[in-house]
């Protein structure tokens, strides 16, 4: 229920003319309503992945999945499309922080951000920083009170606050290569034109 709201803010938040493509698209694609988990590896070309990158991906469906029914409808699937071409930067952060904090127990530890900081470098390919490197950097800057742990509040902040920090974590979740597989990829083309948005 909680869910409703949030989602009804991102579909306003994206013009009707551009949600009524974005739906043609979407049934064209699933007929019934729902993206599987399979249905959305297979749309980016993601199978034959490590185990690690094979979980980075099902934990970023898994938040896309915001009433955890297992799959990805079309309001769940706007409101994914709109925080990448046009959420605000700390509506970003929000949901990198969800990633990362994978057991969901609303801190990030050194390990979980080393696991998660891993498992992009495998989608992504090499990074200038190891994930090592990369994890020393995040609590040296951010960690404030030097527990081993980022809240949200930590998080937030002390990435708007450094520019590099900001644009590394940036980069690694950069999905616009995943809208462009969406509006130009595994469809049939209908004529229509699709949002220059990405």
């Amino acid at each position: 229920m909680g869910n409703s709201k949030s989602i009804a803010d991102c579909l306003a938040a994206v013009p009707a003319t551009e949600t009524y493509v974005w739906y043609r698209k979407f049934m064209m694609e699933y007929p019934s309503g729902l993206q599987t988990l399979h249905e959305f590896k297979t749309l980016l070309g993601l199978q034959g992945l490590t185990q690690k990158a094979n979980q980075h991906v099902d934990q970023v469906y898994d938040t896309f999945d915001m009433n955890k029914d297992g799959f990805i409808d079309f309001l769940e699937f706007i409101a994914a499309v709109n925080l990448v071409v046009r959420g605000k930067m700390e509506q970003k952060l929000k949901w990198y922080f969800k990633l990362y904090d994978a057991d969901g127990n609303g801190s990030i530890d050194k390990k979980e951000l080393l696991n998660m900081f891993t498992t992009i470098q495998a989608l992504n390919g090499q990074q200038t920083l190891s994930p090592e490197e990369f994890t020393s950097l995040v609590f040296h800057k951010i960690d404030m009170n030097h527990d081993g742990e980022l809240t949200l509040e930590e998080f937030i902040s002390g990435t708007e606050k450094d520019q590099d920090l900001l644009e590394i974590v940036s980069k690694s979740f950069d999905f616009s290569n995943v809208l462009k597989v969406i509006c130009n990829g595994k469809q049939p083309d209908t004529g229509a034109s699709f949002p220059q948005t990405i």
